[in-house]
């Protein structure tokens, strides 16, 4: 006896290959949806350009500490402007170049003239006139003597004299002051015989390191470069540090080479580095190169940058969706939220965002500057996103379909 099942007409059957396909299209609609909608599972090299933008939005301001920063012409000045502050010119260029100041452990030499006859530190030859005496007047030449560590100096007649502090032509005027009615129209005249502490230390990588003795004159950046004989690495590459007091500045040697104004005169107790420590930036995302990428210590600007990383991937990148990562000072430029969140060390995570659809964006990278530590990241374009999901629900549906046309499931 057959079932009624037994007595349908096989064409009015569902077939099994349908029913899988129409559930496999329906699956795949579903995960596509759910791609569509940003899920978290889906493959990825970082955040996406909707990601990064809505890190800022209204509900998040009052708790992000990330500032983001359309790159615009204004800013790229702005940043232009704040390094070009930094530079010796400004910060170390004020130094008196003319006076030359002694201190506590310099050797002085003491010459004293009287007008003739002389009375205190000599006598004109008996029987002499007027004439021979003063043609043959002779200084009288003190011992070579230490500016004590109370910063004085002992001269006969004149007692302990202050030095330390002071010029040369300031201790000759004292000491003249002090023969004033003791010797006959006393004329004095110092010599600085041996500097002990007016120098520069010029460190790093140098070919040599040296402490410079600087004379009234000043020397510059340059000399004391140049005592040290020249830097061990290629120009390009290398960094001057000026330490003076408590406040550190550095400028790329060739800036100072091309630049005359930077090559400032050197003050007392300078210290002058010579660092070789190549500057980079790391590539991130949908680039040619994903990787740490050294550059010059002059600098490079943001196109010069994505020129070295290989530039975008044209099937993945999102053109709308380059960033540079950096840590900024306070004062660098108007923040677009507020109150404005700083690390530990006073600086102020950006994150610097550049439209490549926009044409004027070219123009505005070949004057936006890179800095050391800087991180380029280019996001995925939305369409790569899709494109991931639906090579995830390929490789699972192929083989499904092709056991099924082979089993006849």
């Amino acid at each position: 006896m057959r079932l009624a099942a037994d007595r349908v007409p096989v064409r009015n059957r569902p077939s099994g290959l349908s029913w899988s396909v129409r559930g496999v299209v329906r699956g795949l609609a579903a995960v596509v949806s759910i791609a569509i909608a940003g899920c978290a599972w889906i493959p990825g090299n970082g955040p996406t350009t909707r990601d990064i933008s809505n890190s800022a939005t209204s509900e998040d301001k009052a708790r992000s500490r990330i500032q983001i920063v359309d790159v615009t012409d204004d800013v790229a000045r702005r940043l232009l402007t704040l390094r070009e502050r930094h530079l010796f010119s400004d910060t170390l260029g004020n130094v008196d170049a003319t006076t030359q100041i002694l201190g506590a452990g310099d050797f002085i030499e003491v010459n004293i003239w009287e007008a003739p006859p002389a009375t205190l530190f000599g006598i004109a030859p008996a029987g002499a006139g007027f004439g021979l005496a003063a043609s043959g007047a002779r200084p009288t030449t003190l011992p070579e003597q230490m500016i004590d560590a109370d910063g004085t100096v002992v001269v006969p007649f004149a007692g302990r004299v202050p030095a330390a502090g002071k010029s040369l032509h300031e201790v000759e005027h004292e000491i003249a002051q002090r023969l004033t009615g003791k010797a006959n129209q006393p004329e004095v005249m110092v010599r600085l015989t041996r500097n002990v502490t007016r120098f520069a230390t010029v460190v790093g990588d140098f070919n040599s390191s040296l402490r410079l003795q600087l004379t009234p004159g000043h020397e510059r950046l340059l000399d004391a470069i140049a005592a040290a004989g020249g830097v061990r690495q290629p120009v390009n590459k290398m960094t001057i540090q000026v330490t003076r007091g408590s406040e550190v500045q550095s400028l790329p040697l060739e800036t100072i080479i091309q630049d005359p104004k930077q090559n400032v005169p050197l003050a007392s107790g300078d210290v002058v580095t010579a660092l070789y420590a190549p500057l980079s930036f790391t590539a991130l995302g949908a680039t040619g190169k994903n990787e740490e990428i050294n550059f010059e210590a002059r600098g490079i600007t943001l196109a010069q940058a994505i020129a070295r990383m290989g530039g975008l991937i044209d099937q993945q990148s999102d053109a709308r969706g380059v960033f540079i990562f950096r840590l900024e000072r306070k004062d660098a430029l108007d923040w677009p939220t507020s109150p404005v969140a700083t690390t530990p060390e006073g600086m102020v995570p950006v994150i610097y965002r550049v439209n490549l659809r926009d044409p004027q964006s070219f123009f505005v990278m070949q004057s936006f500057a890179m800095n050391n530590r800087d991180v380029v990241f280019v996001s995925d374009a939305p369409v790569t996103e899709l494109q991931k999901v639906l090579n995830i629900v390929f490789s699972v549906v192929y083989p499904v379909l092709n056991a099924k046309q082979a089993f006849g499931f």
